[in-house]
Parts: C-alpha cells; sequence; structure tokens
C-alpha cells in the first residue's frame, strides 16, 4: 500500500471544506493496528463535523472524518489481533481527534479495535454501525432497570433517524410493543412500521397541551436519541418506576424540568455514552448485536448505500433532516 484515499476535512473561512485526498502510510497517526477499511456509516455527530466547525465535535481541524469503521487488519503490534482478522472500531476519538473511518486505511490503538463476532458481517456491522451500537446501549440500559417485554409499551423518540430506527428493531425482536414519535410521520409510517413500531405518533401527539410535571402515564420506558425541551413531557408521562434512555442532543442540549417525576414516581434519566463505553461491554453487546439483538430486518434500515466522493452530499442530507435509516460508505470499492 503506497497510497490511499480519505476524506478530509479542514476549516476554511470559518466553513468545513471536504476533499477527498490521496494519503500514505506514514501520514496515518499512531497506533498498533493498521486497517484496510471495507466500510463506515454516516452519523449525526459526523454530520456536524463536516458542516458545522463549531459544533464542538472537532476541536482542531483538519482531519480524517468517520466516528466508526469495519475492515480487516493489515499490520499488529498487539498480539491479540493478526493480518486478516475482521475487525470493528467504533467511538474514543475516532474521526474526532484521531484520523477516522472515511479513509481507505486507518491506524488505531490496539484498545479500540473488536473483534467482528461470528454472525456479523463487516457490512453489516456499519449498517449498525455507531447509531445501533448506541440503540443497542439504551435497550440494555432499559434491560438493566428491570423493563421487560410485559412491564409495557416502549417508546421510541427520533424513530426515523438511525438510533431511533435501530432502537425499534431491536426492542420488536426482543419482543417488546413498541411505538414510534418522528415528525416524519406522514413520509415514514410504513417504513417505521415495517421496523416493528405498533403505532407511529407526531410529536403533537406527544406533547402536552398544558405543561405539567406528571401527566397520564402511557409509556414504561422510552428510548430518547433527540433530547432537548421536550424532555419534560416525556418524563412527566413515564409510568410508575419508568425509565428514560438518553443518547443525544439533536433537539437541543438544554431542558427544564421539576423533581417530581423522580420522587413521586420513582423514574429513572439514564444516559447513554458511547463514546468511552467499557471495552469489556463493548464486546458483550457487540455479540448481542450479531445474535439476539441483531434486526430481523437488518437491510431495511440501510436507505443507501454510497462512496467517499458522496459524503458531502450525505453530510448535507442528515443535517437538513432528510435521511431516514441509515447511510453505508462502501470504502472498499470491488467487495
Amino acid at each position: 500500500m503506497e497510497e490511499f484515499k480519505a476524506l478530509w476535512a479542514e476549516n476554511i473561512d470559518a466553513k468545513v471544506e471536504t476533499t477527498v485526498r490521496t494519503f500514505k502510510k506514514e501520514d496515518l497517526p499512531e497506533g498498533e493496528v493498521l486497517i484496510e477499511v471495507h466500510y463506515s456509516s454516516v452519523n449525526y455527530k459526523d454530520g456536524l463535523a463536516g458542516t458545522n466547525p463549531k459544533s464542538g465535535v472537532i476541536r482542531n481541524y483538519p482531519m480524517i472524518l468517520g466516528i466508526d469503521l469495519s475492515g480487516v487488519v493489515v499490520e499488529s503490534l498487539d498480539p491479540a489481533f493478526g493480518a486478516g482478522d475482521e475487525v470493528i472500531v467504533t467511538g474514543y476519538g475516532l474521526g474526532v481527534n484521531h484520523f477516522g473511518g472515511f479513509s481507505q486505511y486507518a491506524r488505531v490503538p490496539a484498545a479500540w479495535v473488536v473483534p467482528l463476532p461470528e454472525g456479523l458481517s463487516l457490512r453489516e456491522a456499519m449498517i449498525i454501525g455507531t447509531a445501533g451500537y448506541t440503540a443497542a446501549e439504551s435497550v440494555d440500559a432499559l434491560d438493566k432497570q428491570g423493563i421487560q417485554p410485559q412491564t409495557g409499551t416502549v417508546l421510541v423518540t427520533g424513530a426515523s433517524g438511525g438510533v431511533g430506527g435501530m432502537a425499534i428493531a431491536m426492542l420488536k425482536r426482543l419482543g417488546y410493543t413498541v411505538e414510534a414519535m418522528s415528525r416524519k410521520k406522514a413520509d415514514c409510517m410504513d417504513y417505521l412500521k415495517g421496523l416493528g413500531a405498533e403505532a407511529v405518533l407526531h410529536p403533537e401527539e406527544v406533547a402536552l397541551e398544558k405543561k405539567r410535571p406528571l401527566a397520564q402515564q402511557r409509556w414504561a420506558a422510552i428510548v430518547d436519541p433527540v433530547g432537548g425541551p421536550m424532555l419534560p413531557d416525556l418524563l412527566a408521562q413515564l409510568h410508575y418506576g419508568g425509565c428514560l434512555a438518553l443518547s443525544g442532543n439533536a433537539g437541543g442540549i438544554a431542558f427544564e424540568a421539576t423533581v417530581l417525576p423522580f420522587i413521586l414516581r420513582g423514574v429513572k434519566l439514564v444516559g447513554i455514552d458511547s463514546v468511552n463505553h467499557p471495552y469489556a461491554e463493548r464486546i458483550k453487546l457487540w455479540e448481542r448485536m450479531a445474535s439476539n439483538l441483531k434486526p430481523e430486518n437488518l437491510e431495511l434500515l440501510a436507505e443507501q448505500e454510497i462512496a467517499l466522493e458522496d459524503l458531502p452530499a450525505a453530510f448535507r442530507k442528515i443535517m437538513d433532516g432528510k435521511m431516514h435509516g441509515r447511510t453505508l460508505v462502501k470504502v472498499k470499492q470491488g467487495i
């Protein structure tokens, strides 16, 4: 491997400029494992990094973007991995402060590398990607809080997005009754029901007309990758002992609520961090995503498959809220 292609992002005059350019092996950062990347995916965080230099995702441009990847080990200084091993990398500093997955080759610390579990292909691993990992972590959090299929209905917000769609499919696979909330209700009804949603709600059907800290108890649990000012309305409508797993801020970083849902109904607000989730837990979750958490309709979640050159348009699409499901990036051509 003398030269390879990657998506290069620069902050030029307070705007992010992205180009596919050529690199050499010595341009890669330090790390014990060199990987030939086969697939990556487009996540909301990638969209922010590729369009908004003030988003806070990347503090120091330039950068090779891409917060996840799957591929094959080419070289390894760590005996845990050898040439030919199929692997996954998500989270940590990938594509944020360390050259990322929108690149034909990546060199990363061995502590970030997860062996591809039996039951998943490299392609399937990136249909799941960071969004699916976040969804799986959210579903696992509900389980740890005692939320079982018989406990009651689970609401998934931001349902047309990657995390939301994955959460619906995973919950359905486990036997939960799921309702989906999406601003794109009219356009995505069939898609969301195909993933496993029993009902699809517009946010206006969920928001409280009169704001109050406690309202009718509608859901046993909520998977919320959106966040923002609607969070208090969601907490107010949880069952006694219910749980909300919060993983995103697409709706905003601030909300105003009271302590009443917590001290009068015993509800739990659980934060989901997919970036620094402990390695041992990552291994367990990826094993589950290759078995009982693997969506039965995984291909339905893959809206499109694109090349590195198509990424700037994909960033605009996800930031404009026009993307549903997952966008797979085929980095290695001819596979």
